[in-house]
């Protein structure tokens, strides 16, 4: 079963890390992507760019509106995410674990419906 692992960020938490902690979340990255590869369990992944750089499309009455910025207003943003395909819930639950960025914020596993069907 396929579950998207959507990493929030806070940046004012990101930035109170020191050098050392910010190099350790990059070097948690690599090994988990790296463990990913090995047990076959990578889909994809990626990591997003600052949200002041997003544009936001709303449709309406037929025509697209674009603004900058991302749709909500919020502290913590989408960081980035993971597409794994592994056997269990509590699989996917012990992966999100493993990102470096859930020991400050938040990492969200969600079962991926394509895969699951619409049972969910």
């Amino acid at each position: 079963m396929k579950y998207l692992l959507i990493i929030t960020m806070n940046p004012t938490v990101f930035e109170s890390l020191s050098e050392a902690d910010r190099e350790a979340v990059f070097a948690g990255h690599d090994a988990l992507i790296k463990e990913l590869n090995e047990t076959g369990e990578m889909v994809g992944f990626a990591a997003l760019a600052d949200p002041s750089a997003t544009k936001t499309v709303r449709v309406r009455d037929g025509v697209p509106a674009v603004t900058d910025g991302p749709y909500v207003e919020a502290k913590e943003f989408l960081a980035g995410y993971y597409v794994i395909d592994c056997e269990s819930p509590e699989r996917a639950v012990e992966l999100a674990a493993k990102i470096p960025d859930a020991t400050f914020n938040a990492v969200e596993v969600r079962p991926v419906m394509e895969s699951a069907g619409l049972e969910m």
